[in-house]
């Protein structure tokens, strides 16, 4: 082969190379993909749960199945199946959130600030066998900042975000 031709060669090559990563780079600006279920770059504000968590409507009963390998999302539809979802919540706002079913373990839940402490008194006590008393009824303030079964506080616990 000829110096010429191997040159050729490399040029066809680097070119097509070149045609490639520009097109890369001119793409439609999408850089989720949706099909995959890639959500990166979804900046739309939906409420997908994503990065910034579920927004919470006031008002609403957020309920969980109480499971030792996390809290499982069962209402608003939102969160149904998600696991240790974020929540956010609006500040001064009234909510209702507990447990309906569990796995045989014993389980409660709390509402905690920053430093690992019950926020204004916001939690149930241990059962196994949850029913009314499983729910805490709050106003979301700036303070709180995860919900968490105390027993299992490094499974079962999940942000809380204020707005």
């Amino acid at each position: 082969m000829t110096d010429y031709n191997r040159r050729t060669i490399l040029h066809a090559a680097g070119a097509s190379t070149l045609a490639v990563a520009v097109a890369g780079c001119l793409g439609d600006g999408d850089t989720g993909d949706a099909a995959a279920g890639d959500d990166t770059g979804d900046d739309d504000g939906d409420d997908d749960g994503g990065a910034d968590g579920f927004e919470i409507d006031p008002g609403t009963e957020i309920v969980f199945d109480g499971l030792t390998q996390g809290w499982v999302g069962l209402e608003p539809s939102a969160i149904d199946g998600e696991e240790n979802p974020t929540l956010v919540l609006e500040e001064d706002e009234a909510y209702t959130m507990g447990w309906t079913d569990g796995d045989g373990s014993q389980h409660n839940i709390e509402i905690w600030d920053d430093a690992g402490e019950v926020v204004d008194d916001l939690q149930t006590d241990l059962t196994a066998d949850p029913d009314d008393d499983q729910f805490l009824e709050f106003t979301a303030n700036a303070e709180m900042a995860e919900y968490v079964c105390e027993p299992h506080d490094t499974t079962m616990i999940a942000d809380i975000v204020v707005e």
